[in-house]
């Protein structure tokens, strides 16, 4: 049996069934609000973005596509490996821990579809809000697309399987220790495997706390990709905006 929880992170996004099991995302809505986003923001044209926790890059590839100059950073080298078959001029790859300041500052930084909270340590969470600040120039903005937790804990299904190119997945989810927790087994060539993702549930309040401490300000805060005003009780997501 196959189980790593302790940083879970680090193992389960670098296997290739992670990409397997979340194979379905919606890029089109994942484009959708990207334009809106860079639209909203008034990034400049030919302006410069940091795609913080960019997985295999889809979300930075489009941006590039739609004329930014992009650097997607991710913890998990089988990712960013995939990722940098797609580099050129203005796009960039590279394995990179987001609780650190990248060393570069950008017109943008973006962290997408809840790539947050994941750590053990608290003092990680309040890191990466800092390494954002840091990576920021004068006129930049910070976005965290996280989910809305309340919501997201309403509406847990708390079991599930899935079957993705003839793997069943079997999905659990919980609510721990003030994570919401998905155990994720399934069986290869009669090999069982156990993978847990945990993520913090965080609120807006714990957002605004953690703004405070790292010292960047709260500008504004939508509650789905369409940029509507954010409801904790029916909002999916939870987008916020700060400098």
């Amino acid at each position: 049996m196959t189980t790593d929880t302790t940083t879970w992170f680090s193992s389960w996004f670098d296997t290739p069934y992670y990409h397997i099991l979340y194979k379905d995302r919606n890029d089109t809505e994942a484009h959708a609000f990207m334009a809106k986003l860079t639209n909203y923001l008034n990034i400049p044209e030919n302006g410069t973005i940091l795609d913080l926790a960019c997985g295999r890059g889809r979300h930075a590839r489009y941006l590039n596509k739609i004329g930014y100059d992009v650097t997607g950073v991710d913890l998990s080298e089988n990712s960013i490996e995939f990722a940098k078959k797609f580099e050129n001029h203005r796009l960039k790859f590279d394995v990179h821990n987001m609780c650190k300041p990248y060393g570069k500052q950008f017109d943008a930084v973006f962290n997408l579809f809840t790539s947050f909270g994941y750590f053990d340590d608290d003092n990680d969470n309040l890191n990466t809000i800092k390494a954002i600040k840091a990576n920021l120039n004068t006129y930049g903005f910070g976005v965290i697309d996280f989910m809305n937790s309340e919501y997201v804990i309403n509406n847990l299904v708390p079991e599930e399987v899935k079957m993705v190119d003839d793997i069943a997945f079997n999905l659990k989810r919980y609510v721990e220790d003030g994570y919401v927790i998905k155990d994720i087994e399934f069986t290869i060539n009669e090999h069982l495997h156990h993978y847990q993702e945990r993520v913090r549930a965080f609120t807006l309040n714990d957002f605004e706390d953690l703004f405070k401490k790292a010292d960047v300000h709260l500008l504004d805060v939508f509650g789905d990709y369409n940029l509507h005003k954010f409801d904790s009780k029916t909002s999916e997501r939870l987008v916020m905006i700060f400098k």
